[in-house]
């Protein structure tokens, strides 16, 4: 893969780049990640000297981003000059995608929201934006939480900065630096002849299935996980694990990779509290299932359609 970190602010490096990303992405990829911001490229250093028509917003309280509701799809994105007034602290430096600077800013509690534009959970969004912005929204949300939970040096207690080299904050007392973290899960579709395993949490509306995920332990690779996940909850073994796709799910913070694994043997024995209910589904019997903003969502319409 290329360095994705490229320091060129050039109109035509960042296109160069931007086309081999896409280029590579779809070789690799087995569907489009829904919620990855590429090509909103992080050029360093920070560009400046900016004129307004080149810098665009995402405004954020708590979790939440403002977005404006129009007659056919809304947006996230406030041009500049934005509404002065509305941000506390300093604005953070998301990226760039087509010459255009992108910001994200932290709305004070108290602060009256602009004109016509609402709050919400950027996973409610959906249907409402383009799918581009609620990915840069995403990003913008899970980029001001990792300022605010390293804004203080986890070491000394001192005050960190943000790097000017790349994603990153640096306490300068003692140099510890501090990355945006990512904590990678897996994902599996099981199949068993013409069958496939979908579980209900108990977090999920009674009838709505997905397929098992799981988050990777200290010391195990994925596909260790994937064997441990899979007998934890519901009690079986698999075979067969292979690589499908992967996909950032940035509530708060996952990377989800996502596998295809055959049935090896076992009875369904689930845990009773990761897992409430568990069962083998045909095509012709499957129950609701996650939407398309999800790589399970994917993973289930790939072997709906024969793909795996």
């Amino acid at each position: 893969m290329p360095n994705q970190r490229c320091r060129s602010t050039t109109s035509g490096r960042d296109e160069v780049i931007q086309d081999t990303i896409t280029s590579i992405l779809s070789i690799t990829m087995e569907h489009s990640p829904f919620y990855s911001v590429r090509p909103l490229l992080p050029v360093y250093p920070e560009p400046d000297n900016l004129t307004a028509s080149k810098k665009r917003w995402i405004l954020i309280r708590d979790n939440s981003v403002i977005y404006l509701k129009k007659e056919g799809s809304g947006t996230v994105i406030i041009e500049d000059p934005r509404p002065s007034g509305l941000i506390s602290g300093e604005p953070v430096y998301l990226g760039i995608r087509d010459e255009i600077i992108y910001y994200a800013g932290e709305l004070s509690s108290d602060t009256p929201l602009p004109g016509d534009w609402n709050l919400s959970p950027v996973r409610e969004l959906s249907g409402l934006i383009p799918d581009t912005e609620m990915a840069i929204a995403s990003y913008a949300v899970r980029i001001l939480d990792n300022d605010r939970s390293t804004a203080f040096c986890g070491r000394c207690g001192a005050k960190t900065h943000p790097l000017t080299t790349e994603r990153g904050r640096i306490c300068r007392a003692c140099n510890r630096i501090f990355y945006p973290r990512i904590s990678p899960a897996i994902i599996v579709l099981i199949k068993k002849g013409e069958e496939i395993l979908l579980a209900r949490s108990p977090r999920f509306p009674s009838g709505f299935f997905s397929i098992l995920a799981g988050f990777n332990e200290p010391g195990e690779n994925l596909e260790q996980t994937v064997h441990r996940e899979v007998f934890e909850e519901v009690g079986i073994s698999v075979q067969n694990i292979r690589y499908f796709g992967s996909e950032p799910w940035p509530f708060p913070d996952s990377l989800m990779v996502g596998f295809v694994a055959d049935y090896a043997g076992g009875e369904i024995r689930i845990d009773d509290v990761e897992i409430i209910e568990a069962g083998w589904f045909s095509r012709d019997n499957l129950p609701s299932y996650p939407q398309k903003t999800s790589i399970s969502h994917t993973l289930i319409k790939a072997w709906i359609n024969r793909e795996v």
